[in-house]
């Protein structure tokens, strides 16, 4: 499955805008000031018909008190770690700074491809500038200006080149793939040990190549899948455990290559900003969706109305997506371990299921007829036909009708919802596109 590439640079040299130009969004926030860039770290890029993955590192600095040496060592270590390919931007304004050293000392040292992006060559001129960076004996600098985009095509053809890998599918297609993912501490190994039991003889290990994710086949009582592992949550020495961010870029590798993912949550401590930044992720590679109440063992009221507080809370956090199942597990005592990979299962099925046309037009047409598209400057929408495309990664349905480009997002959710309340689809997003007849 997919390449990573990360962006490493100290505090202000543009990560966040190239990050922006690359995946073409507008989601890192942008500012003047030093360590902005909060949590939206985590993108695809599609060039030349090849996608890959991209982090900014910077996304994931926790305090911005130690801004530098500390915090970009951290930032540095994981995409050496991680990434297939880095991106050390500098700032071709301000020249070469102590801390620029620092990082490409550092990356001299690693056995990675890394590009020299001399970001803000806003004018011809700046370009000349550029000629110092060759000082870091990292090879020739980009120049590029994250703003205005120049030269970043040329960068891109450059990354895209030096992928090694080839996406390579696994194993048995057909048989679905579940990914335990979580924050750390929450119970992730745990629940994968529970599944698989002592009785490591069923178990065959089909290893990638260290970074990447290995599957491992799971066939008893009946069930039959590909447990996702990323290899990098096994060793534990080489980092320092507690890191946060670690969690998050480890899980990036997992979810894309699953089908259903397995979000582990900590009953004793409730949903925190890095549960949000993992269920985003899951969310914008259209992944299915089993949340998981670990350490249920633990909290002393377990009451009905706890439980209903619970599961409000997250599928608050969660919305507007919250057609998905919540279990309340405890990976210790194997409380409702079974009940997970079955409801997995069914996800995997729902992710499946295609509904017949005939049934669909018989159930959702009246319901548009009472509820139809709010109307525009006097032109009133019909929709006259609704069918579920075949062979797509997520349910999909088309609505056809006269004027497609005034159907909004609220009527989209509207129609997703009456989906819904017909058909079981939980646990899968769902695609609903409005075409011209």
């Amino acid at each position: 499955m997919g390449n990573l590439v990360a962006i490493v640079g100290r505090p202000n040299v543009g990560k966040s805008t190239l990050f922006n130009r690359l995946t073409k969004s507008r989601q890192a926030i942008v500012n003047e000031e030093a360590g902005t860039t909060r949590d939206r770290q985590y993108g695809k890029v599609e060039w030349c018909g090849k996608e890959f993955s991209i982090v900014d590192t910077g996304g994931w600095v926790v305090n911005s008190e130690d801004i530098f040496e500390g915090e970009i060592n951290k930032q540095v270590a994981i995409a050496i770690e991680e990434a297939d390919v880095i991106l050390f931007v500098v700032d071709v304004m301000n020249g070469i700074t102590d801390l620029d050293e620092h990082v490409a000392h550092i990356l001299r040292r690693a056995n990675k491809p890394v590009v020299l992006v001399a970001n803000k060559a806003d004018t011809f001129s700046s370009q000349y500038d550029s000629a110092e960076f060759y000082s870091f004996g990292l090879g020739d600098p980009y120049c590029v200006s994250a703003i205005n985009g120049s030269g970043t095509g040329d960068l891109l053809d450059w990354v895209v080149s030096k992928f090694t890998k080839e996406d390579k599918e696994p194993v048995v297609e057909d048989i679905p793939r579940f990914a335990v993912v979580g924050r750390p501490n929450a119970g992730k190994s745990s629940i994968v040990n529970a599944f698989i039991g002592e009785e490591r003889n069923i178990v065959t290990d089909i290893a990638g190549t260290t970074r990447d994710a290995t599957y491992t086949r799971y066939d008893k009582f009946g069930f039959d899948f590909y447990l996702v592992d990323t290899a990098g949550i096994r060793k534990k020495g080489k980092v320092n455990e507690d890191l946060e961010y670690y969690s998050v870029i480890r899980s990036i590798r997992a979810i894309e290559n699953a089908d259903v993912c397995i979000l582990m949550i900590d009953a004793t401590r409730g949903i925190e900003g890095q549960d949000l930044n993992i269920f985003s992720i899951i969310q914008k590679n259209k992944k299915g969706l089993v949340v998981c109440v670990n350490k249920w063992d633990l909290v002393e009221d377990k009451s009905n109305k706890a439980i209903k507080e619970m599961e409000r809370a997250i599928r608050e956090r969660f919305a507007p997506f919250v057609d998905f199942p919540i279990i309340y597990t405890s990976a210790l005592t194997k409380q409702r371990i079974f009940k997970v990979l079955e409801t997995s299962v069914e996800v995997y099925k729902n992710r499946k299921r295609q509904v017949p046309t005939a049934k669909l037009n018989e159930v959702l047409l009246p319901l548009i007829e009472n509820f139809p598209p709010p109307s525009n400057k006097g032109k009133y929408i019909k929709i006259k036909y609704v069918t579920q495309l075949k062979g797509t990664y997520v349910p999909s349905f088309a609505f056809f009708c006269n004027l497609p480009q005034w159907v909004k997002e609220p009527y989209k959710r509207f129609l997703e919802n009456k989906i819904r309340e017909n058909w079981t689809f939980t646990g899968t997003p769902i695609h609903i596109f409005v075409r011209e007849k």
